[in-house]
């Protein structure tokens, strides 16, 4: 029989994974031992090692599924008083793209059977991820499914917004590094070439920094062609990097650890923390359970403090105590959550403590845009105009020389 890997959503214990044998996919729920709604993902074991490292993965070339917006329309069509089957037939009727048809008519299909509509998405994990199947399993049976998955929707709105501002605050350090890098190569490539024949003469008597820059710019134009090539694989060379994950992850620990930079990212990390676990907490997913599933939404620097937290909730902390012992509460939040829990409105004072500190994403913009960009445009400016001093410094050798 061949080997699974199980991802199964406990509600107490939160998501668990597991390696059974079992003689195919459809046995897997009754070889544990557990409802088949439990099931989040089956992999067979085999199938999984067989893939190797990609630099060029598939995925980023694909549009994502539009979740926010099913969500969205999924909750008014509910909301208006549509069955569920008639409301996802009415989605994939609207719909254009042949991937997201397909993952509809998957749904949609084993609705059909009698299945639940966390099952059916539960049976796609690389569509549906594990926040919003929890939502939704968690509230499709108390006829919240609606107001559960509105409440998602706004929450990926809210990602969305967030990123979309830092990429807007990161185009024009781009745009600077791009015409900049076209300057240096026009230098390097054209004008050089022709410089170091003019000056071939000299010798011995240009400076040393003159010397390599001429000999550089006569090698560029004997061989333009691999000039070029050498250029075009140190720019393929840097998208390979940037792209593995390790350089990510070295990324974001060094990003995390600048001054000024650093504790926005951390409150920006936090606040989505606040919103993905208030908003699990009002769907009736309970603390513990929640606290398991947003350790793969957080950044990475937070999981194993999520983690660490959650070990101290299933041991009988209360989450505020958790979350400062972990480093994981600001004073704000610390205070909101006290008063949460002492309240009963843990899932409010969560969400609130979220919109405070959403204010930090217009300072970390700010940030970007008066000290990076200026410290951009000062780099640029010394490399450029240090290559033009080192050309022109042997003419000026030359007229004193001369004079």
């Amino acid at each position: 029989m061949p080997d699974f890997l199980i991802r199964v959503f406990d509600p107490v214990h939160g998501v668990q994974q597991s390696r059974i044998s079992a003689p195919d996919r459809h046995a897997v729920a009754a070889q544990l031992g557990v409802a088949p709604q439990r099931i989040l993902s089956v992999q067979e074991v085999g199938a999984a090692a067989t893939g190797g490292l990609k630099l060029w993965p598939a995925a980023r070339g694909t549009k994502r599924f539009p979740l926010q917006l099913f969500s969205q329309e999924l909750a008014v069509l509910l909301d208006a008083g549509i069955a569920l089957l008639e409301a996802l037939s009415t989605l994939r009727e609207k719909e254009s793209r042949t991937d997201v048809q397909q993952a509809l008519d998957a749904v949609i299909a084993m609705v059909r059977e009698g299945r639940a509509l966390s099952v059916a998405m539960q049976a796609q994990p690389a569509v549906f991820d594990e926040l919003v199947c929890a939502i939704v399993a968690a509230n499709e049976r108390t006829g919240q499914l609606a107001l559960a998955l509105s409440q998602h929707a706004k929450y990926l709105a809210w990602v969305e917004a967030l990123r979309s501002r830092l990429v807007a605050a990161c185009v024009y350090p781009l745009l600077l590094l791009i015409v900049g890098g076209a300057v240096i190569m026009f230098l390097l490539l054209f004008v050089l070439p022709r410089f170091a024949g003019i000056l071939d003469g000299l010798g011995d008597k240009l400076p040393w920094a003159s010397q390599v820059l001429i000999s550089f710019g006569r090698v560029a134009g004997e061989h333009p062609g691999l000039a070029l090539g050498g250029a075009a694989m140190l720019v393929f060379a840097g998208v390979v990097v940037w792209r593995h994950p390790s350089t990510h992850q070295a990324l974001i620990h060094w990003a995390w650890r600048m001054p000024g930079l650093g504790p926005r990212l951390r409150v920006l990390a936090l606040a989505r923390l606040y919103r993905s676990l208030g908003m699990l907490l009002a769907s009736g997913v309970p603390a513990l359970a929640a606290l398991r599933i947003v350790r793969g939404v957080v950044a990475p620097p937070w999981r194993a403090p999520v983690a660490a937290a959650a070990d101290m909730v299933a041991q009988g902390e209360r989450l505020s105590a958790a979350f400062e012992a972990q480093d994981l509460a600001t004073p704000v939040a610390r205070r909101m959550l006290r008063v949460g829990e002492r309240s009963g409105e843990l899932a409010a004072m969560l969400e609130r403590a979220a919109a405070f500190h959403d204010e930090e994403a217009v300072r970390l913009t700010e940030l970007l845009t008066r000290a990076i960009n200026p410290i951009l445009m000062l780099i640029m400016g010394v490399v450029i105009g240090g290559i033009i001093v080192l050309m022109y410094l042997p003419i000026f050798q030359l007229v004193e020389q001369v004079q």
